[in-house]
């Protein structure tokens, strides 16, 4: 009996298929043919998220997603039927996320955005330039060298990120469900990280979109930051309360913030964070590509015929 498994137009995929599965490409756009209904496996990447209700209610024959992203919300909420194993990308996605983190802690750390925005204007931005305070001096975060960074969030992403923040000096504490060690770097629970807060230079936030962690970036833990620490956001937009961030910017009690994430996506045009100066915005660049896709879908699809344990199970 043949295998079916669907592949997304949305990312070139050439997984080494095992005797007796065949793939079929389908457009993340559209909804499925009929005549891919019947298929056993679907690989989501991109989809939109009434394409995917639309899958979950018409393929009956379904018996395991594999997301590509690294969280899988978008693919647990779309209904697929409880029978219906779920795996996700988790770990093709910690160098692109850790990259493109770092790039957001530097642009704010060095002031790219009122670099480039003097740049526009056509203006030397001495005061931005030339004879500079000492980092840290006056209380502002200007370099990594001796920051305090609390990363929340500390799975695979952040163990890639950690070392390329201690490499310019920072000093990386992570926040994650179980206190401890990882990666060699010490670890506490979000029942301590309201004293560790006022110490934070930089809070960055990798976290998933689960019912626990929604909006648990607010008002509270912000208000516990100094004045002049920033917030960087590439987790899940849910996690931060933007109303909340928004307000902390503009009234100076934070420095500011750069966002990858954001609640509703695309970003709407109407939204006070676009025109505030000191938040930095990158439309969810940070995890774009899924680094070793062929090799995950190549163990998986095996396993997955094979009747045994798929990697990234989060839904059985």
């Amino acid at each position: 009996m043949t295998t079916t498994v669907l592949l997304p137009s949305s990312i070139a995929l050439s997984p080494t298929l095992p005797d007796g599965v065949r793939t079929a490409a389908y457009d993340v756009r559209e909804p499925l043919p009929d005549a891919l209904l019947d298929a056993d496996a679907l690989v989501a990447w991109g989809n939109p998220t009434e394409q995917l209700a639309d899958a979950a209610r018409r393929m009956g024959r379904l018996r395991w997603v594999q997301t590509l992203a690294a969280g899988p919300d978008s693919v647990l909420s779309a209904g697929f039927a409880p029978h219906v194993r779920v795996t996700s990308g988790r770990g093709l996605h910690d160098g692109p996320v850790a990259e493109h983190t770092l790039a957001l802690v530097l642009a704010v750390a060095r002031r790219l955005p009122d670099l480039v925005r003097a740049q526009d204007e056509h203006r030397w931005a001495a005061d931005l330039g030339g004879v500079q305070r000492l980092p840290h001096e006056g209380g502002e975060f200007r370099s990594l060298a001796g920051a305090r960074v609390l990363v929340w969030g500390f799975g695979s992403i952040a163990t890639r990120l950690a070392p390329l923040l201690t490499v310019l000096g920072a000093q990386v504490v992570g926040v994650a469900s179980t206190a401890g060690t990882r990666a060699g770097y010490p670890v506490i629970t979000a029942a301590e990280v309201h004293e560790a807060l006022p110490g934070t230079d930089v809070l960055i936030g990798i976290l998933p979109s689960t019912p626990a962690t929604r909006r648990v970036l607010d008002a509270r833990v912000l208000g516990r930051l100094p004045r002049h620490a920033w917030v960087v956001n590439v987790g899940r937009g849910s996690t931060l309360d933007e109303d909340a961030l928004l307000a902390a910017v503009r009234e100076e009690r934070l420095a500011g913030a750069a966002l990858d994430v954001f609640e509703t996506e695309p970003l709407p045009a109407s939204s006070p964070l676009w025109d505030e100066p000191r938040i930095l915005i990158t439309p969810h660049a940070a995890g774009g590509r899924p680094v070793g896709a062929d090799t995950l879908l190549t163990d998986n699809i095996a396993a997955f015929v094979r009747d045994e344990p798929l990697r990234n199970l989060v839904r059985r």
